[in-house]
């Protein structure tokens, strides 16, 4: 299987991790589109998941194992759900890239409407509840009490995501595209003042969290590779991105809410509101530059899809007309401030 190595891996998974039995069954869990996601099976059934970075090139500050590892052990002590960590590889002789083993979360990934009929109606808006109760603790988290103190600047953000993103965007695009300058431009010239520091996820939704769907609640936070320190507005405003409200359907397929019955975005505003007492008056910055961000982030995913380092090839080609779509709803954003 492309990505991972059966022999030397299961010879590493006996010798590090314990409790696990040989010989070893592995899937490429479907909808992995950035860095790559096994399932593992061990001889008596148990579940790990093996993530490692994808097979081509990538841009030099992507895809770093150790620090996600350390991210989500780090977030492992608190509240906030997370599948626990086992291991990391980095000897490059083990799988030609590091890697790290955590367990395997039972529930449904909600990533689109079709996933959505897998949670009752009556479960939507407890489901919705409890995903912003979830942001509203992660952002709640004492970073130097759980030894994140040191991961990232901490003041700046929003500054430092808009030169970081624009120079991956020098290195990723296809084509030019004048909207995502003038985003850039726009953002660099209003930004916000920041609302405190905290754990900021990067890609935060629930196509990116396990679901228990028999209680409606979220049972693990998963894809922590964009985490950094910063302003936590990003997060809330990136909700906004994927959530639909009736007719203001999302711009891209991989959310659960078009298929209705969970809370509308300005509840969630305000639930967040309630719970931190964060002001959100700008939010529509931070969706903006969440848009422009998400556009960036997907014409790389393309580019790296066409360069044949995404893994299966045999999955539809990626972020065909995201990209163009995002940016004029960043715009349309700015424009309401």
């Amino acid at each position: 299987m492309q990505g991972f190595d059966i022999s030397k891996v299961s010879a590493w998974l006996v010798a590090n991790i314990a409790d696990v039995t040989a010989p070893f069954t592995v899937d490429l869990i479907a909808g992995g589109r950035s860095n790559l996601t096994f399932r593992v099976v061990d001889a008596v059934g148990r579940e790990l998941v093996m993530r490692r970075p994808p097979t081509g090139h990538v841009l030099a500050t992507a895809h770093d194992m150790a620090r996600e590892y350390r991210i989500m052990t780090a977030v492992g002590r608190t509240d906030v759900p997370v599948p626990s960590t086992f291991g990391l590889c980095e000897d490059l002789e083990v799988n030609g890239a590091p890697f790290y083993v955590m367990g395997f979360a039972d529930g449904v990934v909600l990533d689109s409407a079709q996933r959505a009929e897998l949670l009752a109606p009556e479960l939507r808006v407890p489901a919705s509840e409890h995903l912003i109760d979830v942001l509203a603790d992660l952002h709640a988290v004492d970073i130097d009490a759980v030894g994140l103190g040191n991961l990232a600047k901490r003041e700046g953000y929003i500054e430092r995501q808009v030169r970081r993103w624009t120079t991956q965007w020098e290195n990723s695009k296809s084509r030019d595209l004048p909207a995502i300058d003038e985003v850039a431009r726009r953002l660099g010239e209003r930004v916000p003042t920041q609302h405190g520091v905290s754990i900021v996820h990067g890609d935060y939704r629930f196509g990116n969290c396990v679901t228990d769907v028999v209680n409606g609640r979220i049972s693990a936070v998963l894809d922590w590779e964009l985490c950094t320190l910063g302003d936590p507005l990003a997060d809330v405003g990136y909700l906004g991105v994927y959530w639909s409200d009736g007719t203001n359907a999302t711009l891209s397929g991989n959310d659960p809410t078009p298929a209705g019955g969970f809370m509308s975005y300005p509840d969630l505003l305000e639930r967040y509101a309630t719970r931190t007492e964060r002001d959100l008056s700008d939010i529509d910055y931070y969706v903006a530059f969440s848009c422009w961000r998400l556009a960036v982030i997907s014409e790389g995913v393309r580019a790296r899809y066409r360069a044949g380092a995404m893994g299966d090839q045999s999955l539809d080609e990626p972020m065909t007309d995201a990209v163009e779509g995002l940016s004029q709803r960043a715009l349309e954003a700015m424009r309401r401030l």
